[in-house]
């Protein structure tokens, strides 16, 4: 089997990782593939998916018994270790599966990893052998009022205690990461200022009265919830930390936003969907509202400096209606 990335993959890594980093880590894919499918005990590959996520391969592949399975190589920047540990802390509870106790071919992916070069040589493959769901019916294909019902229907299930001894990294931590970035796209754009520092004023505010510590997906969304057969909808895709529910809602908040920009009432509309949200899920709305705010400035601020432009309008422009 052919294994060329999806241009979307090719694409994304470059913005995300700069263009040589993700070269190096591309051209090492098709060993890795390889490497990752006859460690797999059996496995035999059927397709890869497309058009993909931005931050991996997936190859459709079954296994000796006939099973269908997906088969997910990433970067070691993207932490496939970490989403490991989460989705095998969920077991299957409102998240896809992990399939098999092996490694699927590869070993602990623990750096800290900076870029996506590395993953060529033998240190990680970053495989993850996972049920297979249909990976081209989203909760997007719903009516927004009955995919947001669903979506939270899923997500409330993921908010369990994390495991003990685990390595996941907080909302604080991350936000104050994130930060930086934003910090620097002000300095660089003054008219970005007045965002980014109340974006910044209310993650302040929301770090200092934070209480719960619980395992969150941390980029949840309507797309990363797909239509199963053991379940009608489970997620995939975690980015997993842990700190508050609010944060973990919030990317949900301003999905479809390019609809709400094109429609009339969208700020009223984005108003009316932290409270349903904060409600339905008992949050505080208050928070929902903050954390919002903070992500929605950060990954406008971010898709700008990855030439992104249109997306990073999008964002922008959805914070300020908040």
């Amino acid at each position: 089997m052919g294994c060329e990335p999806p241009r979307r993959l090719e694409r994304a890594l470059g913005e995300m990782y700069g263009d040589a980093a993700a070269a190096d880590w591309l051209a090492g894919l098709p060993g890795l593939t390889e490497r990752a499918l006859t460690a797999g005990d059996g496995l035999t590959a059927e397709r890869v998916a497309a058009p993909g996520g931005r931050s991996s391969l997936v190859v459709l592949v079954r296994r000796a018994d006939g099973t269908p399975a997906a088969l997910k190589i990433a970067p070691p920047a993207a932490r496939p270790d970490l989403e490991r540990a989460a989705l095998e802390h969920w077991n299957g509870w409102g998240a896809v599966r992990t399939l098999d106790a092996s490694e699927a071919g590869a070993s602990e992916a623990g750096a800290s990893g900076a870029g996506a070069s590395g993953a060529g040589a033998d240190d990680a493959a970053g495989g993850l052998l996972l049920e297979r769901l249909h990976h081209e019916v989203s909760l997007r294909s719903l009516p927004e009022a009955k995919a947001l019902l669903e979506a939270a229907g899923t997500v409330r299930r993921l908010w369990v205690e994390p495991p003990a001894g685990h390595g996941f990294e907080t909302v604080a931590e991350r936000t104050a990461r994130q930060s930086t970035g934003m910090r620097a796209a002000a300095e660089a754009d003054p008219e970005l200022a007045p965002l980014v520092e109340a974006a910044l004023a209310a993650r302040a505010e929301l770090v200092e009265g934070a209480s719960e510590l619980l395992l969150l997906h941390g980029n949840f969304r309507q797309s990363k919830v797909l239509s199963g057969e053991r379940a009608p909808w489970l997620t995939v895709g975690p980015e997993p930390l842990v700190g508050e529910r609010a944060y973990d809602l919030a990317r949900l908040v301003r999905d479809r936003a390019e609809d709400l920009i094109a429609a009339s009432g969208g700020p009223v509309t984005a108003r009316r969907r932290v409270k349903k949200l904060a409600e339905s899920l008992e949050v505080d709305q208050a928070r929902l509202h903050g954390w919002t705010l903070f992500r929605a400035v950060e990954s406008g601020t971010r898709a700008l400096a990855e030439g992104r432009r249109q997306m990073g309008e999008v964002n922008l422009e959805f914070a300020g209606w908040l």
